[in-house]
């Protein structure tokens, strides 16, 4: 016999019970997301909030692969497919601060050389405020371990490189070499202030990479004397200059 439909006015008993509702798609999409599993982003990012808080609580050098795991709630497996060791994570760290600086775009191209390098440095250390615990840490894992300075030597000196771009300066070749190491030297002097400068400015901070900056007036001297033209510069003063 076909199903009649259930009416007012006809013979068959209601079903009792409340009718089902179809779910909507808002929430099916938040049962979706539920049951998809964190991407490589996520992951990253959730292991590395866990790793600077376990280090600014407990120190770099005693906490673990599992324990930074075990803090983000993500298993060794897909800790390891984005931080094969801790110096991946310090790697992670580095990248981090740098984007934050990188994000307030190129320092103003009317500034001098010094003057550009000193807002970008700054700016760096403002991103660092939130974690200097976590940097204290570090540093003096860096000094008890000297090996763990070295393996992190060659990642410190890419960021100052970016530091240097972002200055509008070319970290490239040999003479950008120089002047990175030598930029490089003067951010760890200003760093020792940095750690213990309580000033709701930074006005330490600062005074300090004034003064790193003066000394090294040769590496952050205006025009030919800091870095080479760059290629497109230099084309574009070809052009102009041609009758």
């Amino acid at each position: 016999m076909a199903r009649k439909a259930t009416g007012g006015t006809g013979t068959g008993k209601a079903k009792s019970g409340k009718p089902k509702t179809k779910s909507t798609a808002k929430e099916r999409r938040k049962s979706s997301d539920r049951r998809r599993p964190p991407g490589p982003g996520e992951i990253r990012q959730s292991a590395l909030n866990a790793a600077l808080t376990l280090t600014a609580a407990e120190g770099w050098r005693t906490i673990t692969l599992e324990s930074i795991a075990a803090a983000a709630g993500l298993s060794l497996t897909q800790l390891k497919t984005v931080f094969p060791c801790k110096a991946a994570v310090l790697n992670g760290f580095f990248e981090r601060i740098d984007a934050e600086v990188l994000a307030g775009g190129p320092a103003d191209a009317d500034e001098t050389p010094r003057d550009r390098l000193f807002e970008v440095l700054m700016r760096r250390f403002d991103a660092l405020t939130p974690h200097r615990e976590v940097v204290r840490s570090i540093l003096h894992d860096c000094t008890v371990t000297p090996l763990a300075g070295l393996v992190t030597l060659p990642r410190f000196l890419q960021s100052m490189a970016w530091m240097m771009e972002a200055a509008g300066l070319s970290a490239s070749g040999l003479r950008g070499l120089i002047h990175t190491k030598g930029l490089a030297a003067i951010y760890l002097y200003v760093l020792s202030i940095w750690l213990d400068d309580d000033s709701p400015d930074l006005a330490k901070t600062m005074a300090a990479l004034d003064k790193g900056l003066t000394r090294a007036d040769n590496l952050v001297a205006v025009g030919a004397r800091f870095c080479p033209p760059r290629p497109k510069a230099a084309a574009d003063a070809a052009t102009e200059d041609a009758p």
